[in-house]
């Protein structure tokens, strides 16, 4: 099998990190994202009213704003309202259904706040909101309803939780996230990155984005240099459901991380209408590898209130990746997991 032979690339001029008046060109970028519904339908030859009924039966813009970069846009199929890129970002008026046993926090994240903006759910590890702002809002967010306003933000915000990981000499590792921590700048970044780097039982570094999958110009130099500037081992877990996001400006910037040492993961989620087949996790998996990126994590849908139209029965994932693994080496399947509240760790699906 070859699937990704046939995957079309967009090739696109080369990418750069900053543009005229030294602004970041993934700023820009951001700055300009879609944020209206019928714009965004109007860019791909859709109707509103296709997804749903009425345009009125759209979440309001205030509870979950659309937000998506016209790069991502760049990449769905015109006059398809169908499309797997689309439907993760497209917000429908299924979202306002309440259907039971999915919650604001399915996850337990407020349970596992120890100060604000620092989780500490698995041993070894803890986990920073680091911003509460994304580059894509995409549809089943497991944080799409976590109080971001009373995460601190900032170097000086982060002080107390700085602190608390250095007096536990049992965390090794700290996990930058949100929101995106990539939505804040590299000088912010970097200097996080050598406080931390400070503090003599802390290890690895390990940062969780969307940002080089939807923004891909954000793989900036200056990225890398702090990524890999500090004594802490970097990981860079990035989060791609369908091959079709994975376009040529993106392998490019995936593989110059890899490229400095950064070992690139990818996390998943099993998603209706979206990446629910086998020839979809096929080639999105095998696009990864070939790109050196380690499919790590397959997710069963956290069970967020809004989400539910994305679920997928559980049976029906363990037939996907019951078939994945006839067809690729045991490195090319991801794991399928759960998350539960309260739980050790992620939970295996056999």
């Amino acid at each position: 099998m070859d699937s990704v032979t046939t995957l079309p690339l967009v090739v696109r001029p080369k990418l750069v990190g900053r543009m005229a008046g030294g602004e970041p060109s993934w700023r820009r970028a951001l700055a300009g994202a879609v944020r209206n519904v019928g714009e965004l339908c109007e860019i791909l030859g859709i109707s509103p009213e296709i997804p749903q009924p009425q345009a009125a039966d759209f979440p309001s813009p205030g509870e979950f704003p659309l937000l998506v970069p016209r790069e991502f846009v760049a990449r769905m199929r015109s006059g398809d309202p169908r499309d797997p890129l689309l439907l993760q970002v497209l917000p429908t008026g299924a979202e306002l259904q309440s259907t039971s046993g999915f919650l604001a926090d399915p996850v337990g994240d407020g349970a596992a706040e120890v100060l604000p903006g620092l989780l500490h759910k698995y041993a070894g590890r803890v986990l920073l909101i680091t911003t509460g702002a994304c580059a894509v809002h995409c549809r089943y967010c497991f944080r799409r309803h976590f109080p971001y306003e009373a995460a601190p933000k900032g170097l000086a915000a982060w002080a107390p939780a700085i602190e608390h990981i250095a007096a536990d000499e049992s965390i090794h590792e700290v996990i930058l996230s949100g929101g995106d921590p990539l939505t804040l700048v590299d000088e912010t970044l970097a200097a996080l990155a050598e406080r931390l780097a400070e503090i003599a039982h802390l290890k690895r570094l390990r940062v969780h984005t969307r940002l080089p999958i939807v923004l891909p110009q954000r793989v900036t130099s200056e990225l890398v240099d702090w990524l890999t500037g500090t004594r802490l081992t970097p990981w860079m877990v990035v989060h791609a459901n369908h091959a079709n996001e994975i376009d040529g400006d993106v392998a490019a910037a995936l593989g110059r991380m890899i490229d400095a040492g950064i070992p690139v993961l990818n996390q998943a989620v099993l998603l209706a209408g979206v990446n629910d087949t086998v020839e979809a996790q096929a080639e999105l998996n095998e696009r990864l590898i070939n790109l050196r990126v380690q499919p790590y994590y397959l997710h069963q849908l956290d069970r967020v209130a809004g989400a539910a139209h994305f679920a997928v029965p559980v049976e029906r994932g363990l037939e996907i990746v019951t078939e994945l693994r006839r067809r690729f080496p045991g490195y090319a399947v991801p794991l399928y997991v759960e998350e539960v509240a309260g739980g050790a760790s992620k939970q295996m699906i056999v």
